[in-house]
Formats: C-alpha cells, sequence, structure tokens
C-alpha cells in the first residue's frame, strides 16, 4: 500500500537542486507525485508530494538530513494520509483576481472564504507593471473546494459583489477537468 510524504525544502537558488533532490527520491524507492517548485528572489523553494511503501518513505527520511547539509537546503517532512487528489463532497473551483497592487488582498481573499469555510487549496500571486503604464499590478489563481451543498450562484454574486467594493477584477468558475 503506497503511503504519502509532504516534502518541503528552502535554500538558494542554483543549478543541480531539483536534479539532486529526486534522484535521492528515486534511489529510495520512492516517487513524485506531485510538486510546486520556483525561484523566489535568490532562494529556490520545493514542496513535494512523496509516495512510496512505508519501508521507502522511512530510508528517504532518514536520508533527508544528509540530503539537506549536502544541498545547503532546509528540508522538512511530514507523513500524511491520503494522495489530496480526491475530495468528496467537495466542487472544485478556480478564482482569478487582478488588481492595482495593495497591501491585504490576499488577506481579503482568504477571509471572504474563511468565513463561508470555503477551503484554499492552491494559490498563486504575481506582481507586474501593466502595460504601458507601468502601474504596479497584483494577480492571484487560486483553486478552492467549495461545499456541495452550497447555492453557487449566490456565492458567486456575494464574491463579485465583495471583489467590486475593494475595486478587484475577479473570475470564479468551475475548474475545468
Amino acid at each position: 500500500m503506497t503511503t504519502h510524504l509532504v516534502l518541503t525544502a528552502l535554500g538558494e537558488d542554483r543549478p543541480g537542486l531539483v536534479d539532486s533532490l529526486s534522484e535521492t527520491i528515486l534511489q529510495c524507492g520512492c516517487n513524485i507525485e506531485d510538486s510546486r517548485m520556483i525561484a523566489l528572489g535568490g532562494e529556490f523553494a520545493i514542496i513535494l508530494m512523496i509516495g512510496g511503501q512505508w519501508n521507502a518513505l522511512a530510508k528517504l527520511e532518514g536520508a533527508l538530513p544528509g540530503m539537506g547539509k549536502k544541498l545547503g537546503m532546509t528540508i522538512s517532512s511530514r507523513r500524511t494520509e491520503g494522495d489530496g487528489k480526491i475530495k468528496p463532497g467537495v466542487l472544485p473551483y478556480a478564482v482569478d483576481v487582478v488588481a492595482l497592487d495593495n497591501p491585504g488582498i490576499v488577506h481579503h481573499l482568504a477571509r471572504f472564504f474563511s468565513a463561508r469555510d470555503i477551503n484554499i487549496e492552491e494559490l498563486s500571486t504575481s506582481s507586474y507593471s501593466a502595460a504601458h503604464t507601468g502601474t504596479p499590478m497584483f494577480s492571484v489563481h487560486m483553486e478552492i473546494g467549495i461545499p456541495a451543498d452550497t447555492r453557487i450562484a449566490a456565492l458567486r454574486d456575494e464574491f463579485l459583489d465583495f471583489c467590486d467594493e475593494l475595486n478587484l477584477d475577479a473570475i470564479i468558475e468551475p475548474v475545468k477537468i
């Protein structure tokens, strides 16, 4: 039976980090099932969902301190239940927001959804300069899990009114598989 481990790693960005870490995972008999990796400033951040037999994951957990030292990364891991893919009773929706860059946008969005018991399952943001004007802009992409008993039309109207109050351009729509 496959069990799972979530691994996070953070360290100075340089070539070869993914190669070395993925090689160790493979040599321990494990598999990367889901991942997010990104360079932020001069740092490289990694989040992995690793699957494997319990003994392979134990072997990997034993190898992580040495790997962290070798790569100059802070690595932590935690066992987790399930594979994180199927969530019964939850409707997957995507939210995209674009606005003038102002502090607190992520917080306001998170508060809106948490107050309605809606889970943010994935979130990414970016800042950029608007074409022609150079105005600082901010974009947010989220994947959320809406409880199946939620009235979607009412939620959508409430969310769009909320975004209008904050001067956010937004779209909320079902995730297309």
